[in-house]
């Protein structure tokens, strides 16, 4: 009987009803990047409904808000050279992750989400196996590709598709997780493949319609329990349209000066650092303004590094500074920088290509070929005639109406139950 009314308790799930629910979140780091900021959000909105919510990540040790740090820099710096030495990323940290999993032991999760695991912290194989033998319901959101490939985070750019079959004689060991001899890709696939198809409640989510429809087709990932799309969400409590003007002078960036604006962790050839240069180049009376980590000293003189900065005040004032937001990257799951900037009411121009189309909603900006630098300077100049004030309406409507947070973690709490019924 106690059984029957515990299980009425997960179907009705109101909010003073969850403090016995446990929810464990594994992802590379807490706070920091979009990753970080949806693992941070998540867990105080848990909080804050009852439930009794963990994260376990690589670079935060906070065990009073229910944080714990997975290894230490050492073990990171061993894992990263046996990484890159066997070609077996997520094959080391076995002390640290007998550990984690000693936690998980106490805490005996009811629901464990899994985010991203290639970040030289943590054991996949360790982990996968002690989730499928103990029948814990697990979640694993797609950010990237990197839990359906042997080896690669992103396989479009060069154009491989061997995911689909079994992943051998990698094409791109040089890139992303990469190895200096060895090719492991057919291991680590089977591994994977026979790891989750251990977990009986397994969901798989998709951040965009693009990489659920690839999920579906990995054999990786073929017996998952659930696979759906929900939408990373964006916090549209502070990326909102604001008046950015002493943010201009802050820059050195006139009133009626016309910026194009780029945003990511780190600029280089995968991110569309040379279409930049070229367009800053090419327009020489615009403003180009790339926020992240740039290395690069020889940029023209219309072009502005900023640096990577971590405060979501200060990027939400770029979005509003800027009059469109460009995205050269080919190789998006989901693109949150063209979400945020859509959320703050700038318009985006991005590539037809992976989930970038979804991202750019109708009358919210311009879709363009691949990385096609003449075709964005076009476009550009298309929506300067037209003027921002013209967009920025349906650009915050479409943000809100697709990617609001609220949402966002009631699709995931209606996964839960699903799950644990």
């Amino acid at each position: 009987m106690e059984k029957k009314e515990r299980k009425c308790f997960f179907y009705v799930f109101d909010s003073k009803d969850t403090a016995f629910m446990k929810v464990v979140q594994i992802n590379a780091v807490y706070e920091f990047s979009s990753t970080g900021r949806t693992s941070r959000e998540m867990h105080e909105y848990l909080q804050s409904q009852g439930y009794d919510s963990y994260v376990f990540c690589a670079n935060l040790n906070r065990p009073k808000d229910h944080i714990y740090r997975v290894g230490n820099d050492l073990e990171h710096k061993l894992h990263a050279l046996g990484s890159r030495l066997f070609g077996l990323q997520g094959y080391f940290s076995h002390f640290s992750t007998k550990l984690l999993l000693s936690k998980l032991r106490v805490i005996k999760p009811d629901i464990v989400i899994l985010r991203n695991f290639h970040a030289n912290y943590i054991n996949i194989p360790m982990v996968l196996r002690y989730l499928g033998e103990n029948d814990i319901p697990t979640i694993i959101v797609l950010h990237d590709c990197f839990f359906f490939t042997g080896h690669c985070c992103y396989y479009t750019k060069d154009n491989c598709d061997k995911w689909k079959t079994e992943c051998y004689h990698c094409p791109i060991l040089d890139k992303y997780n990469s190895s200096l001899f060895f090719d492991n890709s057919r291991r680590i696939f089977n591994d994977k493949k026979k790891y989750f198809k251990s977990i009986k409640k397994l969901a798989v989510v998709g951040v965009s319609n693009w990489v659920t429809n690839e999920a579906k087709q990995s054999p990786i990932l073929s017996g998952a329990y659930i696979i759906k799309r929900i939408y990373n969400w964006i916090d549209q409590s502070v990326f909102y349209p604001r008046n950015a003007s002493s943010f201009r002078e802050k820059y050195g960036i006139k009133e009626d000066d016309y910026v194009v604006l780029g945003v990511a962790q780190g600029w280089g050839d995968v991110k569309g650092l040379p279409q930049f240069i070229k367009l800053a180049q090419e327009m020489s009376d615009i403003k180009v303004v790339l926020v992240g980590e740039l290395t690069q000293s020889d940029l023209p003189q219309n072009l502005i590094r900023i640096g990577r900065i971590s405060s979501t005040e200060q990027l939400a004032m770029f979005y509003s500074m800027a009059d469109v937001f460009v995205n050269f990257s080919i190789q998006e799951t989901f693109g949150k920088v063209a979400a945020e900037a859509l959320s703050c009411g700038t318009p985006v121009i991005v590539n037809q290509s992976t989930a970038n189309p979804e991202l750019c909603g109708e009358g919210c900006g311009k879709i363009v070929a691949h990385r096609d630098w003449k075709e964005v300077m076009d476009k550009v100049i298309e929506i300067r005639k037209e003027g921002k004030s013209t967009y920025t309406e349906r650009c915050r409507s479409f943000a809100v109406q697709n990617f609001n947070k609220e949402k966002g973690l009631m699709q995931y709490i209606d996964l839960f139950k699903e799950l644990v019924n």
